[in-house]
Order: C-alpha cells, then sequence, then structure tokens
C-alpha cells in the first residue's frame, strides 16, 4: 500500500502565510494601474502602503493590550482574520475610487493581516516549540513570498486589469484560511479558556518583556530591521525602473524584477535558518544586518556607474540580506521572554516595528520625488542603529 504524503505542520502554516501575506502588497503591484487610473503618485503609492501599517499596527495594540493573542485559538483569529482582510482587499479593488477611499480600505486589510503574520509565528512556535529559528524562518521566507507574490501575478498577468490581480491576492488568502481551520492549533502554548481571567494582569503587564535584557536587545536589532525593510520593498518597483536595471519599459519587466528582488529574500531566510543551527541565531541576525546595510551603500554610491547586471547583483543580495534577519530577531524574542507572553510580546515587539516604518515609508517615497535613488541614503540609520544597539543593550546588566 501506498504510503500518503502528509505535510508537516510548518509547512502547512507557512504555506498558508504564503498566501495570507499576499494581501500586504497587493496594491503596489498595481502601481501601475493606480497611476493611469487614479493618476497617484508615488507618494500615493506610499500612503496606501503606510495605511496598510498603520492598520496592522492598530491590529497588533488590540491583540497585544487587549491579551487576545494569548486567550483565543491561534487557528481561529488567523482564520477569522485572513478571510476579512480578502474581504476588504476585493472592497479595494472594486470599491476604492480614489487614494482616499483606497487608504481606507487598506487601513483595514492591514488590521487584518495583524492576525495573520503574528498569529503565524504564535502558531509556528505552538508546533515546533525547540526548533523556532528555523521554524520562523521558513515561516518569514513564506512571508515574503506573499510579499512578492503581487509582482509575480502583475507579471504573469500583465493584459489583465490591476483588479483582477489585486482580487487573486484575496482568493489566495481565504485558501490560506481553509488550510488553518483543517489544521488548527499545535500541541505547545494550548489556550486553557478556565485560565483566562487570572491570566489577565499578565496581559497588562505585557510590557516588562522589555526589561529582559535579551529580549530587550533582539527588539531593538528588530527595530533596526523594520526601518529599513518595508521601506526597501516599497521602492523596489521605482529603483528598477529609475536605475536602469529593467530589462524593458513594459510593466511585467518592471514587476518580474521586482518579485526576484523581493522573492529572493525567502531563500536568505531559509539559508539563513539552516545556518542557525551551525552558528546561532544571534549571529545569523546580525550578519544580515550588517551585509544589508553594505548593499544599501553600495547602491546609493554607485547606482550610476554600474552597469544593469552588476547593479541588479546588488539588488539582489540586497533583497536577500534585508529580510533573512527577521525570522532571527523574533526566535531570539520569542525564547527570552516567558512562555505564556510568547504572543503578546510579538505582538508589541511588531506593532512598534510597523510604526518605524511608517515613518521611513513616508520619509523614503517622499524623498524619491526629489532625489530619485539617491534617498535610499534614508534607510542606512535602521541597519546603523540595530547593530551598534544590539550590542549595547546586550553589554548592560
Amino acid at each position: 500500500m501506498a504510503t500518503v504524503y502528509k505535510p508537516s505542520p510548518v509547512a502547512i502554516i507557512s504555506i498558508a502565510q504564503l498566501f495570507g501575506t499576499s494581501l500586504w502588497f497587493s496594491a503596489n503591484s498595481a502601481a501601475d494601474g493606480l497611476r493611469l487610473s487614479w493618476g497617484a503618485t508615488a507618494s500615493d503609492i506610499g500612503l496606501l502602503t503606510i495605511a496598510v501599517q498603520a492598520g496592522f499596527i492598530l491590529g497588533t495594540l488590540t491583540m497585544s493590550f487587549g491579551g487576545f493573542a494569548d486567550r483565543y485559538r491561534a487557528s481561529s483569529i488567523f482564520v477569522t482574520f485572513a478571510i476579512a482582510g480578502a474581504v476588504f482587499n476585493t472592497c479595494f479593488a472594486w470599491l476604492a475610487k480614489d487614494v482616499t477611499s483606497g487608504a481606507l480600505l487598506r487601513l483595514l486589510v492591514g488590521f487584518s493581516l495583524a492576525g495573520i503574520y503574528p498569529i503565524g509565528m504564535k502558531l509556528i512556535v505552538s508546533w515546533e516549540p525547540k526548533r523556532t529559528g528555523q521554524a520562523l524562518a521558513v515561516l518569514v521566507a513564506m512571508l515574503t513570498l506573499g510579499t512578492a507574490m503581487p509582482h509575480f501575478l502583475r507579471a504573469t498577468g500583465s493584459e489583465l486589469p490591476w483588479q483582477w490581480i489585486v482580487s487573486a491576492s484575496s482568493l489566495l488568502a481565504l485558501f490560506g484560511a481553509w488550510m488553518i481551520y483543517r489544521l488548527g492549533d499545535g500541541p505547545h502554548l494550548q489556550t486553557d479558556a478556565r485560565n483566562r481571567n487570572t491570566q489577565d494582569k499578565k496581559y497588562l503587564s505585557v510590557l516588562k518583556a522589555f526589561e529582559v535584557r535579551d529580549f530587550r536587545a533582539a527588539a531593538i536589532g528588530y527595530f533596526g530591521h523594520m526601518w529599513e525593510l518595508y521601506a526597501f520593498w516599497t521602492i523596489v518597483p521605482l529603483l528598477i525602473t529609475s536605475s536602469g536595471v529593467s530589462l524593458g519599459t513594459s510593466f511585467a519587466d518592471t514587476s518580474a524584477l521586482s518579485f526576484a528582488v523581493i522573492g529572493i529574500g525567502a531563500a536568505g531566510c531559509l539559508i539563513g535558518g539552516k545556518l542557525t543551527g551551525v552558528v546561532g541565531s544571534e549571529k545569523v541576525a546580525l550578519s544580515s544586518l550588517a551585509i544589508s546595510g553594505a548593499c544599501l551603500i553600495t547602491f546609493a554610491l554607485c547606482w550610476q556607474t554600474l552597469s544593469p547586471g552588476l547593479l541588479l547583483i546588488v539588488l539582489l543580495v540586497w533583497g536577500a540580506s534585508v529580510v533573512s534577519d527577521s525570522p532571527q530577531f523574533s526566535a531570539l524574542s520569542a525564547r527570552s521572554c516567558p512562555r505564556e507572553l510568547v504572543g503578546s510580546a510579538l505582538a508589541i515587539q511588531n506593532a512598534i516595528g510597523f510604526s518605524i516604518t511608517m515613518v521611513s515609508i513616508a520619509g523614503v517615497t517622499t524623498l524619491y520625488e526629489w532625489l530619485g535613488p539617491q534617498a535610499v541614503w534614508m534607510l542606512l540609520p535602521g541597519p546603523l542603529f540595530g547593530l551598534v544597539g544590539y550590542a549595547l543593550a546586550k553589554r548592560k546588566s
């Protein structure tokens, strides 16, 4: 009798994360269509991304301070919010008529993502508590592919109206919700309804996690990483078109290269996850942050002199390293805080990190209209702050 292959829980959660987080940058993949339909500028596209970040922050704060991330079944939260995100994303595609109405619906998409990304991390911990670094690397790899997915959909369906491309992300999110519904929660970190009332005081003191030296150091590194990551992802299509990297002038060319530059981050996460078994999460995280900073400086100094091929290599290395530190900082955070606060602590860390992205996205997209690719200099404080801040935090008792 043939053996039927059954995917592991980590694989199921990761694929569901891939589909659910495809909602995140669905508007950015439609940037060219939005310019034609709404007359949207680079700043307007940045505003739509900021609206998602703002919604995500509101959602994670609600999860954290309300204690929902640790009081209710993680699978139920994921399913509910993935369905809600799919609905709001579809409304953005077909009902929004301008940047203002679009930003409101993107805000609601961002709020929904708060029940997908950090809850996905908790689901991973619930199934693989002893392999957090490697498991989270797979999860963030899927987040990265999910972020790049709309660009892939745009590249392969370049003749379709942008509304259909955005709607495809909604269908993926619904399928991800179905996968988690079938899987359920893992055997670890199970929510005990009888303890909900006795745990309430712990949710009110979730910020005490920052009193733990190792958690504080990991959070600082994560915050520096976040200053760079989402701003970089936002302007990748702009960097490709304005620096001469694009293979041609069609939307498909830019989208395909954008998918490659962002999507290669998945490979970076997986390689980093493998290396954690050899050198540990700390060295992987800090090395990734240093490499992305070096790529940033190289691009800023040489984008006018390097050939398109070499410049593409710089962008690909940057894309691989800019996100590979994320799962390792999250793993370091998860290991250093009390087990009963894992969900809430990761949620509040996400909330602060994504608040930071709103500033860097707004700044770099605004500067881009004035400076072009030179605006990437604004991202450099992220790697510097993350590396220096982490080292200083670790030294303090």
